[in-house]
Order: structure tokens, then C-alpha cells, then sequence
């Protein structure tokens, strides 16, 4: 424009200087004038037209793909021509340079406009809608630990986005964050992707073959008896396993494989069982967990996982070995890479309190964020399970006795009576129901709520392996440190004890009071429950329910007898298994527990 109107007053300064003695000269110029400037605007209309147009196309999203495509699980890029003529020349390198000045000039001017947006995010490319979605992203990967920990938790209370908004996150998210997305209990599960898809077995073998060889390439010296010999018990299991497939014949009970554990079960499910076994002794040692991940373990566990998805306690005992790889910091990416994180977050939000406690287990020793104590093997939360920002005040611990366990022996009671040996089965269906997660949680919800599980039985021949003669020195030292490493003395603490649990409590904290390094035990003991604990002997000691298991008695039963000089006996008119089990919640077994904790920890609570 300025250049046609400098050339219009020219020609009329020429007019009015010096007048044409033809004026048909005069128009003739003037109308050539006019024909180059008005072609000249025009095109240069046009040309920046189009460039502005091409930015726009670059730089947002297609909304009808978004449209279509809304519940979608993709993040959608814009694809670059394979032509390489259209990279080259002097027009291609002048679109380039004159999009990176306006895309220079759009992101300033968000940035002012916008500020919160860093370098990694612009707002250019992102409609309103968005925003939030990338802001929380942002805001969950900063340095500051109060600021990333809210962004979490925004993220899992979330409930109105789309899919594809769910999985932009889960595309996005660092590790720490997925993390705790999945120990935030709101969290939506499409927050996590679909595990990585496993390499394929090769035709020539199975599953069980491959947990051999894993077993196989673990180090076999320096080995606890144990470890030793659940290696070769899973080993020799494989390999008649494999000569069965082969043609041969299964031989039920094998290397040390009592008959009556082995018959009527599928023999690959036995060996599957028998390798896990021993493999959750190895995972306890942090260079056979190195091993394990190197060879494929991950892989190969997630594999059965998916296999036996009706199969609750092959699960548990997968979820057993990943939470003790969890322990070790340095696998914690090699976990998340594999997968395990999704899977686990599902398992926190199964009905099932062994399975989500066993994957909370796990999440909570990956959880480095908001969690400083480790959970080892057999150390179990149940409450709080999920991230909370109730604080925690008190710890109350849960020590089952002989052929107990850390959740069925504080289920409710049963309907109907049953024997011992039902008492002693593992149906899941039938102990679905834990007190002290429920009721106790929910009438005390600033505490921490831990059970214990410590391998235990009425008889030698019933151990799981017979070379494992613990006496309950031995088990008092070795709870003793597992409860250090999950922060046990650090708060105000009560036992609660059931038969010989009673016995390991008392000998526990005779043995935290020789040690200087765990003072903080016996400082901050505050009570101890004893249900039907054998202080001054017990008939259990010497007969047995059920003579099958007492045929020749082991050291836990032997030690029932001996006094060990503290603690007292309350008397409740309920047989020796149902007394830790109330009936319901106002049953006077609770109801005068739970009196006992909150008068205990009264002044603690308050504080």
C-alpha cells in the first residue's frame, strides 16, 4: 500500500511540475503504475494467506480426527511427507524460517498471556479443554515435592475426561508419577497402558522349562539349607514334569513331595508352585534379584500371572517375589518398564483383601515419593493401603499363632464350626473378612494397622522345609528386624497377639531391650493384647485337635510351655481358634479391644 501511494503523489508532483502537453501519456503511466502495485499486493496477500493458513494446519490439533476418534487410546501426530522434493529449494527453506519466527512470536506471547507453561509444553497446540491435563503433567514432574504430590492426587480425582485424555497421561507420566497413580485409591484405571506384549515361548518350550532354566541360572552356593532345598525340590519336580510330557509317568510325590499334597492336583500346577516357592526364597537376596531381571524373570512371571488368573495363591506368591525385587531401588525402572505397575494397580482394587494387600505391598516399597519404610516378605499394611493425608499416629501390630496366618486368622468367625484341618485350608472364599482392616481401620483411622506372617506348624512333618528348625529365638530376631525396617518402633506401638505369637511378642521385646539400636521398640511399646496366650502352659502344648498333626511335634509346640515371666492371660469363654475371630463387630471380643487401644493410645491420638 505505501508503495502505491508513494507512486501515486509522484506522478502527480510530475503532473503539477511540469504538465504534460498529452494527458492520454499521463493515464497511460498511471494505469501501468496501478496494474504492478495492485499485482504486487494481491500476491503478496495471497502468498502470506497461505503460509499463515499452513501454520495454523501445523500447529493445531484436528478437532474432527479428535471428534471421531474420541475414545481412541492414541495421541495423534502429524504425519510428514515422504517426498523429498518438497525439502528442498529456496521456497521450502522460506516457509521454514518464517514458521519458526511466528511459532517464536506465538509461544512469547502465550508464555505472557499464559505464564504457567514451561519449555517441554506450549500452549500453541493445545485447546482450552487441554490444559489442565498438561498443567497436572507439568506440575507432577517439578522438584517440589508438595507441589508434585498434589498434582497426583488432582490427577486421581479426576473422573470427567475422556479416554484419550486418560491415556495422554499414561503416555506422558514419568515413573514416580504412574506410581502414584497407583497407590491413590480414586485413580481411574485407564490411567495405566496395557503391559508390554511378551516375547513369544519358542514351540520346543513351556513355562514350566522356563522357570526351570531360571532356577537353574540363579547361583547355587552360599545358599541358606532352605533355598537349597526348595531349588532342588522345584528342580527335580521340573524334570519329572518334563519327562511325564514326554511320555513318561508322573510320579506323585516325588523328592520330598508328601503324596497327600500332590493328589488330585494338576502336576504343572504343582511344579509351577514348587518353583515360585523356591524362587521367593532367592528373591530375598538382592544379587539373585539382579539374576532374576537379567535372565527375563519379570517377563516370565508376568507371563504365569496372566496364565493364572483363577489361580489366586500362584498370584500372591508372584506378587510375594516382585514385592521382594522392590526392595532394591536399582529394579524399580526395569519394574515399571516391565509392565508390573498396571497390573498391580488392578490388584489394589480387587475385593480380595490377600491379593490387594499383597500388591500393596509391592507398590509401597516401589513408592519412594511419600514412603520411607520397606516392607519386607511376610510384612503386610492394612491400613492405610492407599496415599492418605490422614496423619499417622500410632502403630498397631497383629501376631498370629500356630497354623495362622497374617489374614485368616483375624477373619470373622465362621457360620458353621469347622475342624482343624478346615480351620487350616487356604480357600480364599472363605476368608475374605479382616477385622482389623475393616472395623479396626475404620473406627481408628489414624493408625497403621500391620500383620504379620511367619511360617508355623503343629508338626515336622507338616513344614514346609524340613531342614528349617527355627526356635522362637531365632523367629523373635528375625520379625524383630523386619519390624525395624518398616519403621516399627518409630510411633507409639500395641500388639496384638494370638498363641505362640504372644510368646514371639515377649521375646521380641526381651531382645529389643539388648539392643541399644532398638530402644525405640520398648520406649514406644504402649500395650500388648494376648488372645489365649499359653503364659503359664497350655494344653495345646501336649494334645492336639487333630493327632495327625502331632505325630512328632515341633520346637513352636515344645516352647508352648515354658514361661517366659510377663504378660497375662485374658479369660473369654471361646475355644482356643475362634477367640481372635468375633462374631460381629459389637461382640464383646472387638468391642473390648478396641477399648483397650483407644484408652491406651489416648494421649497419643490426641496429639
Amino acid at each position: 500500500m505505501s508503495l502505491a501511494a508513494y507512486c501515486v503523489i509522484c506522478c502527480r508532483r510530475i503532473g503539477t511540475s511540469t504538465p504534460s502537453p498529452k494527458s492520454n501519456t499521463y493515464w497511460r503511466d498511471v494505469r501501468k503504475i496501478i496494474k504492478f502495485t495492485g499485482s504486487l499486493i494481491l500476491g503478496g496477500s495471497l502468498f502470506l494467506t497461505y503460509e499463515v493458513l499452513a501454520l495454523k494446519k501445523s500447529l493445531t490439533l484436528d478437532t474432527q480426527v479428535v471428534e471421531r476418534e474420541k475414545m481412541k487410546s492414541y495421541i495423534y501426530v502429524h504425519t510428514v511427507s515422504l517426498d523429498k522434493r518438497e525439502n528442498h529449494g529456496i521456497t521450502y527453506q522460506a516457509r521454514k524460517e518464517l514458521h519458526k519466527a511466528v511459532r517464536k512470536v506465538l509461544a512469547t506471547s502465550a508464555k505472557i498471556l499464559r505464564g504457567p507453561f514451561a519449555d517441554p509444553f506450549s500452549t500453541v497446540d493445545v485447546e482450552d479443554h487441554e490444559c489442565a491435563v498438561w498443567l497436572l503433567l507439568r506440575k507432577s514432574k517439578l522438584d517440589d515435592r508438595t507441589a508434585r504430590l498434589q498434582a497426583v492426587q488432582e490427577m486421581s480425582e479426576t473422573h470427567h475426561w475422556h479416554d484419550y485424555q486418560y491415556r495422554i497421561i499414561a503416555q506422558a507420566c514419568d515413573p514416580r508419577t504412574l506410581i502414584g497413580l497407583a497407590r491413590s485409591k480414586e485413580s481411574d484405571l485407564r490411567f495405566f497402558l496395557p503391559p508390554p506384549r511378551l516375547p513369544s515361548l519358542t514351540e520346543d518350550y513351556s513355562i514350566e522349562e522356563e522357570l526351570r532354566q531360571l532356577l537353574a541360572s540363579l547361583p547355587q552356593t552360599e545358599l541358606d539349607e532352605c533355598i537349597q532345598y526348595f531349588t532342588s525340590l522345584a528342580l527335580s519336580e521340573s524334570s519329572q514334569s518334563l519327562a511325564a510330557q514326554k511320555g513318561g509317568l508322573w510320579c506323585f510325590g516325588g523328592n520330598g513331595l508328601p503324596y497327600a499334597e500332590s493328589f488330585g492336583e494338576v502336576p504343572s500346577a504343582t511344579v509351577e508352585m514348587f518353583c515360585l516357592e523356591a524362587l521367593i526364597k532367592h528373591s530375598e537376596m538382592p544379587t539373585h534379584c539382579d539374576q532374576i531381571e537379567a535372565n527375563g524373570g519379570l517377563q516370565l512371571l508376568q507371563r504365569l500371572y496372566r496364565l493364572h488368573k483363577d489361580c489366586p495363591k500362584i498370584q500372591r506368591n508372584i506378587m510375594r517375589i516382585i514385592g521382594n525385587m522392590a526392595l532394591n531401588e536399582h529394579l524399580h525402572s526395569p519394574i515399571v518398564r516391565s509392565g508390573w505397575v498396571s497390573l498391580l494397580a488392578e490388584a489394589m482394587k480387587s475385593p480380595h483383601i490377600m491379593e490387594a494387600s499383597h500388591a500393596a505391598r509391592s507398590l509401597a516399597n516401589l513408592d519412594r515419593d511419600t514412603v520411607r519404610e520397606k516392607y519386607q516378605d511376610g510384612v503386610y499394611v492394612l491400613h492405610p493401603q492407599y496415599r492418605t493425608s490422614q496423619p499417622i499416629k500410632a502403630d498397631v501390630l497383629f501376631i498370629h499363632g500356630l497354623m495362622g496366618a497374617a489374614f485368616k486368622t483375624w477373619r470373622q468367625q465362621d457360620a458353621e464350626q469347622q475342624g482343624p484341618t478346615d480351620q487350616a485350608s487356604e480357600d480364599e472364599a472363605r476368608h475374605t473378612t479382616c477385622w482389623p482392616k475393616t472395623w479396626l481401620a475404620r473406627d481408628c483411622p489414624a493408625l497403621r494397622i500391620i500383620s504379620v506372617e511367619y511360617d508355623t506348624s503343629l508338626s515336622d512333618w507338616r513344614a514346609r522345609c524340613p531342614m528349617e528348625r527355627k526356635s522362637i529365638a531365632f523367629r523373635s530376631n528375625e520379625l524383630l528386624r523386619k519390624l525395624r525396617a518398616a519403621g516399627v518402633g518409630d510411633r507409639p506401638l500395641i500388639w496384638v497377639s494370638h498363641s505362640m505369637g504372644g510368646l514371639l511378642v515377649k521375646k521380641m521385646l526381651l531382645e529389643a531391650s539388648k539392643k541399644p539400636e532398638m530402644n525405640t521398640v520398648i520406649n514406644n511399646t504402649r500395650g500388648i493384647v494376648f488372645y489365649s496366650v499359653p503364659h503359664h502352659g497350655s494344653h495345646l502344648a501336649e494334645y492336639s485337635v487333630n493327632i495327625r498333626y502331632l505325630l512328632f511335634p515341633s520346637l513352636e509346640v515344645k516352647e508352648l510351655s515354658k514361661d517366659l515371666g510377663i504378660g497375662d492371660l485374658i479369660p473369654v469363654d471361646v475355644n482356643h481358634l475362634n477367640i481372635c475371630k468375633p462374631k460381629q463387630k459389637d461382640a464383646f471380643l472387638y468391642q473390648r479391644t478396641l477399648q483397650f487401644i483407644r484408652e491406651t493410645l489416648a494421649k497419643d491420638l490426641e496429639n
